[in-house]
């Protein structure tokens, strides 16, 4: 019984941590192997979801070839891809356009995040390893760092949103599902992109304790606590979600 005990974690690490790896690849512009459509499509993710490129505003094809000295075949293949995902909108004769941000869109989107997310963090505790549990908690320390220190600048709210990230994609890594863990990403995403929207703009965070929400949601995952681990995972989510609607609401007030 032991050594298969044993045998199941010293071969188990290698599904999470290839879980983790993919999903942190896809969102790396610099990450080894991608094919150029694949770059382009990481680029222009971020730009629409740091608010660079304003929520309803034209995506000129002519302007994005020259900015990243492409031709239209991976251009139009970028974007097509980003329409999937929910951050590009499609008209005939209007052409392509930045998704717009509204109330509803954003209420549906926090709770497909939690019903999803906890259904992926349940199958990672269950399955998870020994090594998944070391991964959590070196991407936590990382988070932590950074949430000391500060997000006032651009750079430190960067480093901030990456280590965010990575965070929350170490805790569901272990699920072993990759459709549903390729699904909580593109909510994550659009999720992230009102947070980061109205960061960018200077508001300030919600006066909640961050970093203690994120160490409880640890803990409890790590304790193997299913219920605790999804009502806290739950909560965080809700959270962020009523906070931005709020701003929304503030917004066209």
């Amino acid at each position: 019984m032991t050594a298969q005990t044993n045998e199941k974690s010293a071969t188990a690490p290698n599904h999470s941590q290839a879980a983790g790896g993919a999903l942190a690849e896809l969102r790396d512009p610099s990450a080894a192997g991608l094919t150029l459509a694949s770059s382009v499509i990481v680029q222009l993710r971020e730009v629409i979801m740091s608010g660079e490129f304003a929520p309803g505003s034209k995506l000129r094809l002519d302007d994005l070839r020259d900015r990243w000295g492409v031709s239209l075949s991976p251009l139009r293949e970028a974007l097509s891809r980003l329409s999937v995902e929910g951050l590009v909108t499609f008209e005939d004769n209007r052409g392509y356009r930045v998704a717009p941000v509204s109330r509803n869109d954003l209420t549906e989107v926090t709770r497909l995040r939690y019903e999803l997310e906890s259904l992926a963090l349940e199958e990672a505790i269950r399955k998870g390893s020994e090594s998944w549990e070391q991964t959590i908690v070196a991407s936590f320390h990382t988070l932590n760092k950074f949430e000391q220190l500060g997000r006032e600048t651009p750079e430190k709210l960067e480093r901030w949103e990456v280590a965010h990230r990575s965070f929350h994609a170490s805790l569901l890594s272990a699920c072993d599902m990759p459709l549903l863990l390729q699904f909580c990403t593109t909510l994550h995403d659009r999720s992230d992109r009102y947070r980061r929207i109205y960061l960018q703009q200077g508001r300030k965070p919600p006066k909640r304790d961050i970093a203690r929400e994120h160490r409880d949601i640890m803990d409890a995952t790590l304790a193997r606590d299913v219920d605790l681990a999804k009502s806290l995972l739950r909560k965080n989510i809700e959270s962020t979600g009523l906070y931005l609607l709020s701003i929304l609401q503030a917004s066209a007030d």
